[in-house]
């Protein structure tokens, strides 16, 4: 499990992360709002543990612009205000959790498996777009109601470009989140062996290509882009 940790504070932050890492997540801090919105948005984590006062961008900002992406990894909110109007605000702001400042580190780890195990809240089981229709619980794929046949891979690297439609995803994103791996450096061929394979199965047989390259980024899946590749 990947965990985002946010907290501008590097004895606090230090802290988090020894214990979640003691717990066998793989955890990385961000020390700002702007950083933690960039590496939640380009990276893909199980859970976010975000500050509310940050540098830059504020914790509540960072976790309404996520929601407004439509991001719904699980959040758990950090903050030392702990009157009632706070924690609506950070609840209503889309956070799945709240923890006061200072806090038991055994309590922030039960928190977090607790989020893990609940995973993202009305995460989309099912994907429509541009005529494509993803069952994520039966991995069955159809586009304009034809079957397609993917092997467990192209599904995983499918449903990753499309819950990233319009946004690039490159090599390195691939490798880690697909592939789980932490480094590509062997994997660019398979990568894009696999993209090839997928493109065929999605894109041959109709008119509208979906899966484009975005040239020295990687790829991108999205309806009528503006330079097609």
């Amino acid at each position: 499990m990947r965990l985002l940790v946010v907290e501008d504070e590097p004895k606090v932050a230090e802290a988090v992360r020894e214990v979640l890492a003691a717990e066998q997540y793989d955890v990385l801090v961000a020390h700002t709002g702007d950083e933690g919105f960039s590496r939640a948005t380009n990276e893909r984590f199980d859970a976010i543990v975000l500050d509310v006062m940050l540098p830059q961008r504020d914790g509540l900002d960072v976790l309404t612009s996520l929601r407004s992406r439509g991001d719904l990894t699980p959040v758990l909110i950090l903050t030392a205000k702990d009157t009632v109007d706070d924690r609506v605000l950070g609840l209503d702001s889309g956070a799945d959790d709240y923890l006061v400042k200072p806090f038991a580190f055994t309590e922030l780890v039960a928190r977090v498996r607790a989020l893990l195990r609940r995973g993202p809240q009305g995460e989309m089981q099912r994907i429509r777009v541009a005529g494509l229709d993803l069952d994520v619980r039966t991995r069955q794929v159809t586009r304009d109601d034809v079957a397609i046949d993917l092997t467990p891979r192209e599904f995983e690297l499918l449903e990753y470009l499309v819950r990233h439609q319009g946004q690039p995803v490159s090599r390195d994103m691939l490798a880690r989140d697909v592939w789980r791996e932490a480094h590509r450096l062997t994997l660019d061929n398979v990568i894009d062996v696999h993209i090839a394979r997928l493109r065929k199965k999605v894109d041959a047989e109709f008119p509208a290509r979906l899966i484009h390259t975005v040239r020295g980024v990687g790829f991108m899946f999205r309806e009528n882009p503006e330079n097609p590749s």
